[in-house]
């Protein structure tokens, strides 16, 4: 008897792989709500990163090689233009080179502004978000883009942190209260 309930058993089991799957519930804002919070994090600690170094430090280099402290900050707020216009499928909106601003207002400004820009990327809705699109040559979501767009910032933001550190200074993100 035991033995002739294990094709049974091996049948009930298998039903559940078989079924179609269940309807999802609606996730509305989950999906785009699960990377937003990042993107907020670091854009803060841009603007306030480029807030707080100081004029003097906007040319610093830990060697020759690599980015300025101010081109760092420029590259990313250009980079938010190409990110949340790619990922919003639109045209990129005109703005100044910020990499090839040195002037500390000017900075703050475009920083603010990017990061202003991009919020509006991170409110599409899910459904838009899991659209194609295409972005440097590839086709992807709207959404792998506004996760580019958040590593990207996370990358960079790393920079500074060294930047910043070896300056003596204390970054925002370990401030506290952000």
């Amino acid at each position: 008897m035991k033995h002739a309930l294990i094709p049974v058993l091996l049948l009930v089991t298998a039903i559940p792989a078989c079924a179609p799957p269940a309807t999802p519930a609606s996730t509305d804002g989950a999906v785009v709500g699960s990377v937003t919070p990042r993107f907020n994090d670091l854009g803060g600690w841009l603007v306030s990163t480029v807030e707080q170094v100081p004029d003097s430090l906007y040319g610093y280099k830990p060697n020759p090689s690599v980015r300025s402290m101010s081109e760092i900050l420029g590259h990313v707020a250009n980079a938010h233009y190409l990110f949340c216009s790619g990922a919003l499928g639109t045209p990129q909106p005109e703005h100044a080179d910020f990499e090839k601003s040195a002037d500390k207002a000017t900075l703050v400004e475009g920083m603010k502004a990017s990061v202003a820009y991009c919020n509006s990327a991170y409110e599409m809705t899910d459904a838009k978000a899991m659209e194609q699109t295409q972005f440097f040559g590839s086709t992807m979501t709207r959404l792998a883009v506004l996760v580019w767009n958040a590593t990207h910032d996370g990358e960079h933001y790393g920079n500074l942190v060294v930047y910043m550190r070896a300056n003596g200074m204390v970054p925002p993100s370990s401030q506290g209260g952000n």
